[in-house]
């Protein structure tokens, strides 16, 4: 009889898989390499490693086939090496027979091995999550109650209908809500590991929330139902390593709320990643996000946010600090979907040990794994790392068209001048911001002054010293003149420099303004700062022609633009989204990415293989499939479908 594997299940795996199969004769006894196929669980291993016998020659058989096309030479081995034999031996074949079956038995019984264990992993690919059903969901819900304590008695789980819808819409976006089943509030990483141990019980999906600020729907409910995991009151600070340059916190603690008690606390240091409003560290790092414009600690200014917690996220700071994977997380405590409690690296600046998983959970948006704080100390909760306060200044300039603007900025920035930030707004920009958010002509005086409604640059110039902004502003100054700058416009003091950036910074509602009962959609691409111009030019021609209305807001210094094209009807959500589809395919013509740094979420999971291509994406897939074999970590976001969706829920929006 031909050996079998020794587990049913193993057998049936791989019947299943389609691995090789052997087909053997009663004289050939084996150990089959499919326990190694199936360890590695690649397609590619598999092409490479097929399965071998020994021929009852002695010779080696690949599914079945001799490999020699002559004579096989017959060998033993000892432990001095083959030895040719000049005869065939029955009795060591059957000895090594029996051996083989017996190691074989042993390595089949082996956790790693086992039948589910195989399944979860070959067949990753294929399989289609199964989540909760609704019954199961309530039982999931009930365990969730007995664990935290019921609602209304300070319990930290919530079924109220405004709650889960608050969780499950956002207004700053225009993708569709979808409400979770429940929301729990955790308060430690015991928690969290409580809630994913509930919800993979039950293949409930799970997904984490912070501060809702994210554009491309990356909270948003599943259709099935689902555990959503708010982390507000995971919110403090923990350490403050001065002389190191770091700071230690838990997920929900907000950027700009760091950066205040660094401010209190008379520490000149802030953390320069600083998106919108109400972001928190958590919700930035699996975002991927990069900072906007300024520092809420400057010592010369202090930029007041508006009060809204919209989500607005700029890059503009990512000219002079990077963004966040430019090793501002130095490293992160993660709750995996098995349970585990991981942390990446230790606090030290840098590391070349293995690899560099902090990276790998940057970006992911929830789909590996909930950062969380560590158990037990001194695990690091999340580390990040902070910059010098440094002065700052403002300045606007206006140009003839997007083109010169951007010449200059290039040679601004090849002159190696002071620079934090430089934004490019488009006319139409200017315009919302005549009538939405004038700033203030005069330190003194609350006399407005309209500004040009020209395409125009917003620069914020960084140094150590009053005379250091200074002649930044002036060597700037003449650049963008020999481009055709003119109005060239330097704030004389703090508060005026406060009133000129608060104008860029109120790019989005005093955008949404310009149509009044409009809705947003915003979006954001990157290219090389070389094809920034052409792209911007070619995506403005485009909005003219569909007759809708959009601000343009370019973070220049490295690429990244975003567009906020405003709406009415079904109709022209429709044209919106066709003029966003054309923008991103542009962006990746030009060797750009289809988003600098809104993310993916669900809005922009489609252009993915065609940026990356079908093997990067068939990676991120395998990594996701390993690390979630269930796939209830925030399904449905960053990786693309491998089918259209069957169903799209739709749910009005609160008014």
């Amino acid at each position: 009889m031909p050996f079998k594997p020794a587990s049913s299940a193993f057998r049936s795996t791989l019947s299943r898989t389609q691995h090789h199969t052997w087909t053997l004769s009663r004289k050939t006894p084996i150990l089959t390499s499919s326990v190694l196929t199936i360890s590695l669980g690649q397609a590619n291993t598999r092409r490479i490693i097929h399965s071998c016998a020994l021929d009852r020659r002695g010779g080696y058989a690949v599914n079945g086939q001799p490999t020699t096309t002559g004579p096989a030479r017959n060998y033993s081995t000892n432990a001095s090496g083959p030895q040719p034999r000049s005869k065939f031996s029955n009795p060591s074949v059957i000895i090594l027979a029996i051996g083989s079956a017996l190691c074989g038995f042993a390595i089949a019984q082996l956790p790693v091995f086992s039948g589910d264990s195989v399944a979860q992993n070959v067949n990753a690919k294929e399989a289609k999550p199964q989540f909760a059903t609704p019954e199961e969901m309530e039982q999931a819900i009930t365990e969730l109650k007995k664990t935290f304590g019921q609602e209304g008695d300070n319990g930290k789980v919530s079924t109220d209908p405004d709650d889960l819808h608050d969780h499950g819409f956002s207004e700053n976006d225009h993708h569709p809500g979808m409400n979770h089943s429940v929301v729990v509030y955790p308060v430690s990483t015991e928690d969290v590991v409580q809630i994913v141990k509930i919800a993979t019980k039950y293949r409930a999906p799970i997904t984490a929330y912070s501060g809702a600020t994210s554009l491309e729907g990356q909270y948003r409910g599943h259709a099935t139902g689902g555990i959503c995991v708010d982390m507000m009151n995971m919110d403090k600070i923990i350490a403050i390593h001065e002389k190191d340059g770091d700071l230690v916190c838990q997920p929900g603690a907000r950027w700009m709320d760091i950066n205040e008690t660094l401010k209190e606390q008379g520490i000149p240091l802030f953390f320069p990643i600083d998106p919108a409003p109400g972001a928190t560290i958590g919700g930035m790092l699996s975002t991927g996000c990069s900072g906007s414009t300024f520092s809420s600690s400057s010592p010369l200014h202090n930029v007041s946010h508006h009060e809204s917690n919209h989500a607005s996220p700029n890059t503009a700071n990512a000219v002079r600090y990077g963004t966040a994977k430019g090793e501002w997380f130095l490293n992160a405590t993660v709750v995996l979907p098995s349970g585990e409690v991981i942390k990446t690296r230790r606090r030290s600046r840098k590391s070349s040990a293995g690899f560099d998983t902090t990276k790998l959970f940057i970006g992911a948006e929830g789909t590996l794994g909930i950062v969380t704080e560590g158990i037990p100390l001194p695990l690091p909760h999340l580390t990040i790392r902070l910059a010098p306060v440094l002065p700052t200044t403002v300045a606007v300039v206006h140009f003839p068209n997007v083109q010169k603007a951007t010449e200059a900025v290039m040679d601004v920035m090849q002159a190696g001048v002071g620079i934090q930030c430089v934004e490019l707004v488009d006319d139409v920009f200017m315009s919302a911001i005549n009538k939405y958010g004038i700033s203030s002509s005069s330190s003194s005086s609350p006399q407005s002054t309209p500004y040009p409604e020209r395409d125009s640059l917003f620069f914020k110039f960084q140094g150590p010293t009053p005379s250091s902004l200074a002649e930044s502003a002036s060597i700037t100054q003449r650049i963008v003149e020999r481009h055709g700058g003119e109005g060239f416009r330097l704030a004389r003091d703090e508060n005026e420099a406060d009133a000129l950036w608060s104008d860029r910074k109120n790019a989005h509602y005093a955008g949404l303004a310009l149509v009044e009962g409009a809705k947003g959609w915003p979006t954001d691409v990157c290219v090389p700062v070389s094809n920034l111009p052409l792209l911007i030019h070619q995506t403005k021609a485009d909005i003219a022609r569909t007759g809708l209305v959009s601000t343009i807001v370019g973070h220049v210094g490295d690429g990244n633009f975003h567009a906020l094209i405003l709406f009415r009807t079904e109709e022209e959500m429709k044209v919106a989204k066709e003029l966003v589809s054309r923008m991103v395919r542009r962006a990746i013509e030009l060797d750009g990415t289809c988003t600098g740094e809104h993310g993916v979420g669900i809005g922009k999971k489609q252009y993915l293989v065609e940026e990356l291509g079908e093997g990067t994406v068939g990676l991120m897939k395998s990594i996701k499939n390993m690390l979630d074999p269930l796939g209830i970590f925030n399904p449905g976001k960053l990786y693309p479908d491998d089918e259209p969706p069957v169903r799209e829920d739709k749910e009005e929006r609160k008014s």
